[in-house]
């Protein structure tokens, strides 16, 4: 029909992982509203069906992209279904409630936190294998795709902890600053193709996952002087305006979006 598929990614064919909440959801719903047919993934993949049947045009996905065959299939999917990817949005990560919980019990008892000392190493590859090894599976994949058509937007989720870490908190800040550094890595060999990459680094967002942030951890985040948590909704516009043709010159570029809390 004329006119259905109107607005700025009208036409446009998005795949967004971790779209079955938070950061991920909301930006697979503002595609949808702005034109864009919406691949909506997420390793449950009844989240993404719940999101998927909001939308026009859209189609769920089940994926965890620490697994590269199944990010490779949701990718050759999209292909399939539509013959091109224009826009990726990459929101999908963990965290670690456990060392969360130790760092709050430290607040709680006014002592510094221990973790790294306790910080097993299933839980250090957990957080690599989603947040580093996903990052490179979702771009590796995306650049397969749109690179001989020379043309697409890839905008990875990362985190102002990359720059601020917190204390107690080492394998999420290792994991968004290799991240932030492999997406600068391919977008500079990617725009050589017409593919642009880039980051959009929040800071605290009332996702999912700040809902299992102990008070305490949630208390030292306040600060009367800056914005307060951003709504999923703040952080996916952001990510739209890379993904769109507006940040058409925009290459490599690291977003801060954290309300004022600092700058690099």
């Amino acid at each position: 029909m004329e006119g259905e598929h109107a607005g700025r990614f009208g036409g446009r064919v998005a795949l967004v992982t971790g779209a079955g909440s938070g950061i991920g959801a909301a930006a697979a719903r503002r595609l949808a509203a702005q034109g864009a047919q919406v691949l909506v993934a997420d390793i449950d993949g009844q989240a993404a069906q719940a999101v998927a049947k909001e939308l026009p045009w859209a189609y769920p996905l089940t994926v965890d992209v620490a697994e590269p065959a199944q990010v490779d299939a949701a990718f050759e999917e999209a292909v399939r279904r539509h013959g091109r990817l224009d826009v990726v949005v990459h929101a999908a990560g963990v965290d670690d409630p456990a060392a969360k919980e130790w760092i709050a019990e430290a607040l709680r008892a006014d002592r510094p936190p221990e973790v790294t000392a306790r910080l097993g190493d299933e839980a250090w590859r957990r957080v690599m294998r989603v947040n580093l090894d996903g990052t490179f599976h979702v771009l590796r994949a995306a650049v397969r795709v749109m690179a001989p058509h020379r043309s697409g937007a890839v905008v990875t989720v990362g985190s102002s902890s990359a720059f601020d870490t917190l204390v107690g908190y080492p394998h999420y800040a290792a994991s968004k600053a290799g991240a932030h550094a492999l997406s600068q890595s391919v977008a500079k060999e990617a725009i050589s193709f017409g593919v642009r990459v880039n980051t959009v680094a929040p800071g605290p967002t009332e996702t999912g996952m700040a809902a299992r942030t102990p008070a305490a951890l949630r208390q030292g985040f306040a600060d009367g002087r800056v914005r307060p948590y951003a709504t999923p909704e703040e952080i996916a516009d952001v990510a739209l305006f890379l993904a769109s043709e507006e940040a058409a010159n925009v290459v490599g570029a690291v977003l801060l979006a954290n309300g004022g809390r600092f700058t690099v």
